[in-house]
């Protein structure tokens, strides 16, 4: 009898252990990632734009009825507008898509003076404007080339070996359906505020589209190769925009505004909602700021 009085009571506490067990897994909840990172963060607001003296050196061009002169009225006042809701943010810093030798700085103590005020470039309509309104002395240049320009110079018969198979001219109806969005969209900014294009173009919907055109078209051409081309060249390129972005972060106070052409917009999105150590500020959300 004795035994089994010790076997029943051994059970029962083996029962009782094992309940506790499982009432303290019940109450156990794993911590968001959230929680392993700071809570503050520099801010990035990126401003995806169009270029406004169209170089022509985008593979998408836009028909010369739909170009529009930002130095004539009514777009003037309404880039006035636009640099006003910009603001808005109260950059502590500005970076524009340009290479080290366009001498970005010493370009902008030339604006402070009063020269380049008759240029149609972004750079200048936008970027440096805010830049003399905040009465700032740096304008920093954080556009790079990508791996494949490298590659290129180091071994352009390599290069050449890993995307000889591409079909530079593959039908794609999915690239035809862009190309009318693209299009669309050009002719809609002769008929629209520049200010509400400028939300439009830089919306989560917008900027996953644009993204979404690269990948279309001959992304799928020559096997793999047209996948390898698009991240040594266009990802890459971005990725090392990025790396720019982060070197000339320095505090959690940085209120970082980017002036990028559209289509690097939406990678940089892509990137900062990542990121651990930013804050992506949607351009729509400076009506609240």
């Amino acid at each position: 009898m004795r035994v089994l009085h010790l076997s029943t009571l051994f059970c029962l506490c083996c029962s009782m252990t094992f309940g506790q067990v499982k009432d303290n897994d019940e109450k156990i909840s794993i911590k968001p990632p959230s929680e392993f990172f700071p809570k503050e963060r520099a801010q990035v607001l990126v401003v995806g734009s169009f270029h406004f003296h169209y170089p022509g050196l985008d593979s998408f061009k836009t028909m010369e009825e739909d170009k529009i002169d930002v130095l004539k009225e009514p777009k003037k006042s309404e880039v006035a507008e636009l640099v006003e809701y910009i603001k808005r943010f109260k950059p502590t810093k500005v970076a524009i898509e340009a290479r080290p030798k366009w001498n970005a700085t010493s370009k902008l103590r030339e604006y402070k003076s009063g020269m380049h005020r008759d240029k149609r470039d972004e750079r200048y309509q936008l970027a440096m404007r805010i830049v003399n309104d905040f009465s700032m002395d740096t304008l920093y240049s954080i556009d790079v080339h990508s791996l494949s320009q490298d590659l290129y110079k180091k071994d352009s018969v390599f290069l050449k070996s890993i995307t000889n198979k591409i079909d530079w001219n593959a039908q794609d109806p999915y690239w035809d359906m862009a190309k009318e969005w693209l299009n669309y969209r050009e002719k809609m900014l002769n008929k629209v505020h520049i200010l509400d294009f400028f939300k439009h173009i830089n919306s989560r919907e917008s900027h996953n589209a644009n993204y979404g055109t690269y990948l279309t078209g001959n992304f799928t051409a020559g096997d793999v190769q047209g996948a390898d081309n698009l991240s040594i060249w266009w990802y890459n390129r971005n990725a090392r925009i990025f790396s720019k972005i982060i070197q000339l972060t320095e505090s959690t106070e940085d209120r970082i505004l980017v002036v990028m052409g559209n289509g690097h917009a939406a990678i940089l999105r892509q990137f900062l909602e990542a990121s651990p150590q930013f804050d992506f500020v949607e351009f729509g959300d400076l009506e609240n700021y």
